[in-house]
């Protein structure tokens, strides 16, 4: 099915759905092709392809809201599948605040072109995958004696999809991902086998990096965790590098959601306008970026995508909204979910960071832990390397850092100018003075 077929299918469905005895109704169709290869061990592990076609309908009948899916789009099928969601919908109970946005929201759409689909990717054949996929296992086999295992992966994904909502809004969208890289485990004497990964993410097949330098630094990563042990508990120095970040940053990005705030399931109620980082934390939510994961010019609801600043200089600016959450808070809607986030960078790279470090731990691992939205309070072990006068010392693990994650946000000193490529959130390097670490 072709772009034209599948829009026109869509709002076929759409004025189905009205036919029926809907007010409202929101028709995604996609298509979603997927190739996944493992290979370990001088052999494919796995080689599995799949192909989606899809239609995911909500309605909304009577002040009742459901959601529904199919994947046969045969218009016979359709008409019956219509016909039966419509009749089962009122059978529910009311929810007056569940409908489509104000089509306001769908106004001033960008017509920028974001290049997020890969024009080479028809060209890519199955024996190409598989040379990545064995290239990379067989870098990560070469790089070090220490080596136990390897098992390298490709995976790429073509989707295509149109949204119709029966208010007025049409979106298309077509995409390519690609991401490949390895996991390795190592030998530590009677100790452990420690074990890291390094994989790598792109839109364009092009942009991925070498089957060398993913095999290589997936073993690197692993062979830095050889000898390490717990230290004294203590007040140090923490950076975290770029890959690890995500995991702090979710327990500030999570509770920024209408739906948290709502529901009262967060610690940021109440503080837009309001301090909860150092002034070295900017976040910007940028959804134009050219090739970004996270690039798109209208939300999964259809409100016309914004860049905006969503911390600046530690001061909460906005929140997350979607149009169900906005009415019930009374708060005009702006997605209720990130595109691309992005940090204000510093100037220095992590390895500069770490030398200006008397006493510190980088982090390079969290190992689980969780973060109560509610409160903000936190723990998380870790995995890491001792700093001591500006340079690595030795590998730690089994570390816990506990506290409130507005207060750890309150310690950064400073962001480092590396922000993760492989990622739509580009968490740079960062660095945090006086934390407490739990030790032996």
């Amino acid at each position: 099915m072709d772009r034209k077929k599948r829009t026109e299918l869509a709002k076929w469905v759409s004025t189905e759905t009205i036919k029926n005895g809907a007010e409202n109704s929101s028709v995604f169709i996609s298509n979603r092709r997927k190739i996944e290869i493992e290979y370990r061990d001088g052999q494919i592990e796995k080689l599995k392809e799949s192909t989606q076609n899809s239609l995911g309908l909500d309605l909304y009948v009577e002040e009742k809201y459901s959601s529904h899916s199919t994947n046969n789009l045969e218009k016979e099928n359709l008409r019956k599948f219509v016909k039966e969601t419509v009749a089962m919908t009122k059978y529910l109970s009311k929810d007056k605040f569940r409908s489509l946005p104000d089509k306001k929201l769908y106004e001033g759409r960008s017509e920028i072109d974001l290049k997020l689909n890969d024009p080479e990717y028809s060209k890519i054949e199955t024996k190409d995958r598989v040379e990545i996929a064995k290239k990379i296992e067989s870098a990560a086999k070469k790089r070090s004696d220490k080596l136990i295992s390897a098992t390298s992966g490709y995976s790429d994904t073509f989707s295509e999809s149109v949204m119709v909502n029966s208010n007025g809004f049409i979106g298309e969208k077509e995409s390519t991902s690609y991401s490949c890289g390895a996991e390795a485990t190592v030998k530590d004497g009677d100790k452990g086998r420690p074990e890291d990964y390094y994989y790598s993410r792109s839109r364009y097949f092009n942009e991925l990096p070498s089957p060398k330098f993913l095999g290589e630094k997936a073993v690197d990563y692993a062979v830095r965790k050889i000898g390490q042990s717990k230290i004294r508990s203590g007040q140090f120095d923490m950076v975290i590098e770029n890959r690890s970040v995500s995991r702090i940053l979710y327990a500030l990005y999570g509770p920024m959601s209408a739906g948290a705030i709502q529901q009262k399931r967060s610690f940021l109620d109440g503080k837009l306008g309001k301090k909860v980082g150092s002034e070295k934390l900017t976040l910007i939510d940028d959804p134009f970026i050219p090739k970004g994961l996270g690039s798109r010019l209208f939300d999964n609801e259809g409100i016309t995508s914004k860049k905006r600043t969503i911390i600046e200089k530690g001061i909460l600016k906005q929140y997350y909204i979607d149009s169900y959450y906005g009415k019930k808070l009374g708060l005009t809607p702006n997605s209720g979910s990130s595109s691309n986030l992005v940090f204000e960078l510093g100037s220095r790279g992590l390895d500069q960071i770490v030398k200006k470090i008397d006493k510190g731990i980088l982090v390079t691992n969290f190992i689980g832990g969780n973060s109560n939205p509610t409160t903000g309070d936190f723990s998380y072990g870790i995995m890491g390397l001792l700093i001591e006068k500006g340079s690595i010392v030795k590998p730690v693990n089994e570390m816990n850092i506990t506290g409130n994650i507005t207060e750890l946000w309150e310690k950064l000193v400073e962001v480092g100018n590396d922000p993760y490529p492989y990622s739509s959130w580009r968490t740079p390097s960062v660095h945090f003075s006086d934390i407490h670490f739990s030790g032996r």
